[in-house]
Parts: C-alpha cells; sequence; structure tokens
C-alpha cells in the first residue's frame, strides 16, 4: 500500500509538470496581449524615447517574446521567480510576505464553510422534505448566487460602520479576518451543504444503515459513525476544487478589506503591468490548487479503506 500511494504520488506530480508549462505559457501569452505598457509607467509621461528605450533593455522588454519566455522558464526551473519591475523587489520576497495573509484568510473561511455546511447539509438530509430542509435550500441558493464581494461589502456596512464592532480593513488581528473570512467562506459553505445533503440521503436508504437501526443504535450513533464518513466522498472533491474557488475569491475581497495578501499584490501587479509578480503569483496559485487536489484524493483512502494506490 505504502509503495503503491507513493508511486501515486510521484505519478502526479510528474503530470503536474505539463501542466504547469502551460499555465507559465497562457500566463505569459496573455500579459503579452494586454493593453498598456510597463515601460510607460515606469518612466512616466513625460520620459524621453530614450530613456524608455534604456528601461525597456534594462528589464529584457525589447527581446523577442518566445526570448523573453525562455528566459523566464529558465528563471523558474531555477527557483527564481523575478526581480518586480515596479516595486524594484525579489517576486519571492513579496510572495514570503503576502502568502501568510492569504493562508490566514483562506484557512478561516475553509473552516466557516466546514463549520456551517456540513451540520446544515446532515440535519436538511435528516429532516427531508420539512421546513427545515426548504429552508437551507433557499439559504443555499441564495448563498450561492450573492458575490462575494458584495457580502463583503455589506458586512462592512453592518458590522464595521454602524455596529462598530469589527475593522473595516487591515491586518494583524484575528478581528481583521473575520468579516472577510464570512464573505469568502459563505458561497463555499452553501456549496458543500447541498453536497452533503445528497450524500447523506444517498447513504440514508443503504442495507447497512437499516441493519444498524435494527440491531437498536441511537440515531445520533447512526448519523455521525456510519453515515457521515460513507458520504464525505463527494465532499471531499468539492474541498479540493474549492480552494481554487477561495483564491480566486480572496484577489477582490483582500482588495476590499485592503489586506496586504497575494490577492491584493496579483491586483496591483495587473494594473501596474508588473509582469514578474503576475507570472510568479499566478504560478504559485497554479501550484497550490494542484496540491490541493493531490492531498484530496489522497484523503479518499483515509475514509474508503477500499480505494487502494496501485
Amino acid at each position: 500500500m505504502a509503495l503503491g500511494l507513493w508511486a501515486y504520488v510521484a505519478k502526479r506530480i510528474l503530470f503536474m509538470i505539463p501542466v504547469l508549462l502551460g499555465t507559465c505559457l497562457a500566463v505569459f501569452l496573455l500579459l503579452q496581449l494586454a493593453p498598456g505598457d510597463p515601460v510607460l509607467l515606469l518612466a512616466g509621461e513625460r520620459a524621453t524615447p530614450e530613456r524608455m528605450e534604456r528601461i525597456r533593455h534594462e528589464w529584457g522588454l525589447d527581446r523577442p517574446a518566445y526570448i523573453q519566455f525562455f528566459y523566464f522558464m529558465s528563471r523558474i526551473v531555477s527557483g527564481d521567480l523575478g526581480m518586480s519591475i515596479v516595486r524594484r523587489m525579489p517576486v519571492a520576497q513579496l510572495l514570503r510576505d503576502a502568502l501568510p495573509v492569504t493562508i490566514e484568510l483562506n484557512v478561516v473561511a475553509l473552516a466557516v464553510s466546514l463549520a456551517i455546511g456540513i451540520p446544515a447539509g446532515v440535519i436538511s438530509a435528516v429532516r427531508y422534505g420539512s421546513l427545515v430542509d426548504q429552508t437551507a435550500l433557499v439559504a443555499a441558493l441564495i448563498g450561492v448566487s450573492v458575490p462575494s464581494f458584495w457580502l463583503g461589502i455589506i458586512l462592512m456596512l453592518v458590522f464595521s460602520v454602524q455596529l462598530r464592532v469589527l475593522p473595516t480593513s487591515g491586518y494583524g488581528t484575528f478581528a481583521h479576518v473575520v468579516l472577510p473570512a464570512i464573505a469568502l467562506g459563505t458561497a463555499g459553505a452553501a456549496l458543500l451543504s447541498r453536497i452533503t445533503r445528497s450524500g447523506v440521503l444517498e447513504v440514508l436508504v443503504t442495507d447497512y444503515i437499516r441493519t444498524a437501526r435494527a440491531k437498536g443504535l441511537a440515531e445520533r450513533v447512526v448519523i455521525y459513525k456510519h453515515v457521515l464518513k460513507n458520504a464525505m466522498l463527494p465532499v471531499v472533491t468539492v474541498l479540493g476544487l474549492n480552494l481554487g474557488w477561495l483564491l480566486a475569491g480572496s484577489v477582490v475581497l483582500e482588495t476590499v478589506f485592503a489586506r496586504p495578501g497575494m490577492g491584493r499584490l496579483l491586483v496591483t501587479g495587473i494594473l501596474s503591468r508588473d509582469y514578474p509578480v503576475v507570472q510568479g503569483m499566478l504560478l504559485i496559485l497554479a501550484v497550490c490548487v494542484m496540491l490541493a487536489n493531490l492531498l484530496a484524493d489522497l484523503f479518499y483512502a483515509v475514509l474508503d479503506p477500499r480505494i487502494r494506490f496501485d
């Protein structure tokens, strides 16, 4: 089992290489096609053509696109994410400063999704067809439909401006992460509740659940020991995909709540045409999403011992 597991992990990591190569190529081409010129932003609108040409040569922007892509990939292979054109700092250093902020937000948002979504889904399935089930369905539809940035602004107006119990923006204490985490985790909670409900409903009608109830086991034991564990496989799949949604949502919410994370750094890099920052950030985000999906696949074996990686 252990040998098969490590072989599976090695195979998945090898499959990540062409995906990362395609991601790098797509990001590079999109940045090349994007309107705007970073040299103009650096030199200013009144800069002379000679100064703009000197800056363009300094950063290698006067080379053909395929040469720029070759140097970009050679730096990536050596572990160098490049130098920020605007900030004049290594992208790796900017990443080290921004990554903990984004991880904190995503971890708390994921905890919000799990704490709300899974219990709501279980209760909705156990009380199938009741008013509680219908209310949970409506709440889930609203949660999925509401944009996270709009919900974040509403939460800010209510809890920061009107009630003055939580800060409007910033980073440093747990109070600063509460509102953006709720706004970011709401859509995930709504989706998890529906996936959990569907999984629990499928397991509730199986023969071994009828047998467990016939043995006189308490309903709570039946639900949490037998039903929930076997209904978690689709939930784990959604959790693996949910990390990508959380990272995408944090790009906007970190800007709304002025959090100095990867999302805000990515937005400022796009607006200033800071190519190395955007390329480095998107590459790291792609790696995080692929690793999350790999961990989700490995966690299947924990929930279902019948799964083998031979």
